[in-house]
């Protein structure tokens, strides 16, 4: 694969996960006139002795006090080594890979005042495959990320930890490993490193883009349990999401008609069952409002990848080249708070829709006697898929109390000057773990629809599914076979998990149908 080259202006969301996997990242060299200018009105600054906030200041409530030039670089490595206070879990390698393109792609704009080199070391870190080990917690959101990027920036200067080729080093080490050589940090770098968005931007990122996967697989599942279900698409009639015209219902309406085009588990017209239950009924209208929010996440985080998020900025005239230090708050994180938790909020009624789903597949006095009681011909004796509904209970419960928004919170810091915060990244890491929870719930109900499926029609091939439906089907019978007695159905349940993740569900089911990857998007 060709490296991502990268300026500062163009950054999506599809090459942050590429990146994310493994791909290498070039620095744009038309960029470097403008990053050597703000470095050079730093060192201006410098020289000269002005008061500009983290150059020649203390931070936070030390704004105040004034640093002499002997100490700028003393005052970098202090501000990293005091703001590395992360504790928790460490992020996955594919967030550190996105933090690190995230970090260099903001200081690629050239309003942070670093030099080239450190821009290059990002990316040579990076691109050698040494990852910092970044402790999940200890960020507020605002000033951006600071204790997660402080580890980060640990490795930078040969300190820390990291991993490198499967093994963990102190941050030196991974750097002689790896054949590179740490920096010394020198005015504004390491304020320029700390302050920003790039945990939240890095994660929601990678979130967004499983999330887009996970809406679609969740429209699969829900048309698998429709036949399942001996449903109706008569609630998909396209007329009636033109009468209200949302668009992504609209798109979603139509995705649903295209997977169940030609199915003959479909019930015809019936007097007596004119409507289904609203898990059936109302899949575009709930699961179109979702995409919704996911459209929303997808907007702000590509204006995210792309925007200068530290604190000051630096502004050189071209003309007269006059320089302006502009302290603000381009580092609150609160668009992409905002954002995830809309998403996960979103992501929790998906996993709800679902799980409802599951329990009318398993019910049997939910669905009318379509189904035996919990899939199973010899109830009593075997219990059958009774316990699968009540992992997707538990996960759909817990998702409510994470669907909490982490942006309706905020406590002051750092002696009240920062006395208001976004919690982003607490946003962020519970969008990640109700996506992971979806996931499961999801993969139970192609597991429970499947087996329903083979209920209603016993050779498979003597009737007519879906367009979409029946190539999802095979897939999952590829994975999982028939459950005819009671097994350990957990194995079963991570396979399927494992298919909805891998995005091999959906990509086949959209080749099928002649769909590209930005098609119901």
């Amino acid at each position: 694969m060709e490296p991502l080259i990268i300026n500062g202006k163009d950054l999506q969301i599809e090459s942050v996960v590429a990146v994310s996997r493994g791909q290498t990242v070039s620095l744009n060299p038309e960029c470097l006139p403008a990053i050597q200018q703000s470095r050079d009105a730093v060192l201006k600054l410098v020289a000269e002795q002005q008061v500009a906030y983290g150059i020649t200041t203390g931070f936070g409530r030390f704004k105040d006090k004034i640093i002499s030039p002997e100490e700028v670089k003393q005052l970098q490595i202090n501000l990293v080594r005091s703001h590395a206070v992360g504790v928790g879990p460490a992020l996955d390698e594919s967030v550190v890979r996105a933090m690190l393109l995230v970090r260099a792609n903001t200081l690629a704009m050239g309003h942070s005042g670093v030099r080239p080199k450190l821009i290059q070391m990002l990316l040579d870190t990076l691109n050698a495959g040494v990852h910092p080990v970044i402790p999940s917690q200890g960020s507020l959101g605002a000033s951006g990320d600071l204790a997660p990027l402080a580890h980060l920036a640990l490795v930078m200067v040969g300190e820390g930890e990291a991993w490198y080729q499967g093994q963990k080093y102190n941050g030196q080490a991974a750097l002689d490993q790896a054949g590179l050589t740490p920096l010394e940090l020198e005015a504004k770098e390491g304020l320029a490193l700390l302050n920003g968005t790039t945990m939240m931007v890095g994660m929601g990122a990678l979130l967004v883009n499983r999330a887009v996967n996970l809406a679609l697989t969740a429209d699969i599942a829900a048309c698998l349990s429709l036949e399942a279900l001996n449903g109706t698409d008569r609630a998909f009639d396209k007329r009636v999401h033109e009468a209200r015209p949302h668009p992504r219902q609209i798109e979603c309406a139509e995705f649903l008609r295209a997977l169940v085009s030609g199915s003959q588990l479909l019930r015809s017209d019936d007097p007596n069952n004119v409507q289904d239950p609203y898990t059936l009924r109302c899949v575009p209208q709930v699961h179109g409002a979702v995409r919704d929010a996911i459209a929303y996440a997808q907007w702000v985080i590509n204006i995210e990848l792309n925007s200068a998020n530290d604190n000051p900025l630096i502004f050189v005239d071209d003309e007269t080249g006059h320089i302006d230090v502009v302290s603000a708050g381009n580092f609150h994180g609160e668009p992409i708070a905002i954002a995830m938790d809309y998403m996960k909020l979103a992501l929790t009624e998906l996993g709800n829709m679902s799980e409802r789903r599951v329990s009318r597949l398993v019910d049997a006095d939910s669905n009318g006697g379509v189904l035996p009681m919990f899939l199973t011909e010899n109830g009593g004796l075997e219990s059958g898929m009774m316990m699968a509904q009540y992992t997707a209970a538990a996960l759909a419960s817990e998702n409510k109390v994470l669907a909490h928004p982490a942006s309706a919170d905020t406590i002051p810091s750092s002696a009240n000057v920062e006395d208001h915060v976004s919690m982003g990244a607490t946003a962020t890491r519970h969008t990640e773990k109700v996506l992971n929870h979806v996931e499961t719930i999801v993969a139970i109900e192609l597991l429970a629809a499947a087996q329903g499926i083979d209920f209603r029609c016993k050779e498979i091939d003597d009737v007519c599914m879906g367009a979409g439906t029946d190539v999802a089907y095979r897939l999952i019978r590829q994975h999982v076979p028939f459950i005819e007695k009671d097994v350990v159905l957990s194995t079963h349940m991570e396979k399927l998990r494992q298919l909805v993740a891998s995005r091999e569900l959906k990509n086949q089911v959209q080749s099928h149908l002649g769909l590209n990857e930005k098609d119901h998007h």
